[in-house]
């Protein structure tokens, strides 16, 4: 049986619905296919410009972290914490006595370890060593040396703060 609709106007027919509705699942397609691009372009762009508000707001939120001087490590140990958002080291010396950095490293920001036997601080990344004492740069890429944090000991409570 012929297809009348086209000559009269009145009904579209099979061929033309299917036309249209492939071409609006296309279009359905693009439109999500473009939005999930953006996507995966965006977010990193946004988290690249971000990231530095981000952080200078996280720094400036903890001022001081406290915990019972319990969890204070053994002699020639460390403990590595959350200060805020990052990571922090706070290491018993074998004089009894205590310091406390920022444990991310100044060159491309990995976090540092403390290593005991060898009485250093350091980043595996690119091998930077820091003084265990001081937190001062000793060796490799690092620019500059760890930010230190002031360490208290009162009323059983151990005080770490921004120095």
């Amino acid at each position: 049986m012929p297809d009348t609709s086209a000559a009269t106007g009145d009904a579209m027919g099979r061929r033309g619905f299917l036309a249209r509705a492939a071409g609006l699942l296309a279009a359905a397609g693009g439109t999500v296919a473009a939005a999930v691009y953006g996507a995966a372009v965006g977010y990193p762009i946004y988290r690249f410009l971000m990231t530095p508000a981000r952080r200078a707001e996280a720094l400036g939120a903890v001022k001081q972290i406290s915990f019972p001087v319990t969890d204070l490590p053994p002699v020639n140990t460390a403990k590595m914490f959350k200060f805020g958002a990052v990571p922090a080291v706070l290491i018993h010396l074998p004089d009894g006595s205590f310091s406390c950095f920022n444990a991310v490293c100044t060159h491309l920001g990995c976090t540092v370890q403390f290593e005991p036997a060898q009485a250093r601080i350091h980043c595996a990344c690119h091998g930077g060593v820091y003084d265990m004492k001081t937190g001062a740069n000793v060796s490799g890429p690092p620019p500059k040396p760890l930010t230190q944090y002031t360490v208290e000991i009162a009323n059983g409570q151990v005080s770490i703060s921004r120095t």
